[in-house]
């Protein structure tokens, strides 16, 4: 056997290993995987798009590797149980535990990099100025996240981070891996770092994270 043919066998069989792995550690068999995926299509598809990448205005993308990092199942679950109250995301409790469940096993396959959510979920509460917060939101996020956090319903390409449905549900540290990572292959660029879309410092993005919790209080 050629060094290139063991090298190609090699990788392949790391794939195969990696993807195995993923799937049994979110607990889901091939039979959960290809009913997950059945029930995504039949229910999600049509507004998320094929394998959940989403349409920018329109629906988010699901399958992004920053979302299924950071996300827990329970927010996925909950997310898809309850609906989003005043956007175009509908409950869907109908469908039951067991099928929910099903949907979110066929999301996480579509990712290798480990589930962070316990770590990121544990992180401590944002600390900052909700008054300076407002002002960057105004200034950075608004654009395609609304004036009022209500995301497509204001005509941005962002989601409505400003609503309880979303923030009832999301962690500070949620909130803070998102903004200062962004999400690949989104409209959700990072905001940390020289090479961010808005280098803004720790210190901003917890001022943000504040004033995004005192909308849920207007």
């Amino acid at each position: 056997m050629t060094a290139r043919k063991y090298l190609a066998g090699a990788i392949a069989g790391l794939a195969i290993m990696t993807f195995g792995a993923t799937a049994h550690a979110a607990g889901a068999s091939p039979k959960t995987l290809k009913q997950g995926k059945e029930l995504f299509v039949a229910n999600c598809q049509a507004c998320h798009q094929a394998d959940a990448i989403g349409k920018p205005g329109f629906a988010p993308s699901l399958t992004n590797p920053e979302l299924l990092t950071t996300a827990s199942d329970k927010f996925f679950e909950g997310t898809i149980r309850d609906g989003r109250e005043d956007t175009g995301m509908p409950p869907f409790s109908h469908l039951g535990r067991k099928k929910v469940r099903a949907i979110v096993a066929y999301l996480r396959s579509h990712t290798k990099i480990p589930n962070r959510s316990k770590e990121v979920n544990a992180q401590r509460d944002a600390q900052g100025d909700a008054r300076l917060g407002k002002l960057w939101y105004n200034n950075i996020c608004s654009t395609c996240h609304g004036v009022d956090g209500d995301g497509y319903e204001a005509g941005g390409t962002g989601t409505a981070i400003g609503l309880p449905g979303f923030l009832n549900k999301v962690s500070d540290g949620f909130l803070r891996e998102t903004i200062t990572h962004g999400r690949s292959n989104t409209r959700m660029l990072p905001f940390s770092g020289p090479a961010a879309l808005a280098n803004m410092t720790e210190q901003e993005i917890e001022d943000v994270i504040v004033y995004l919790r005192t909308l849920t209080k207007n």
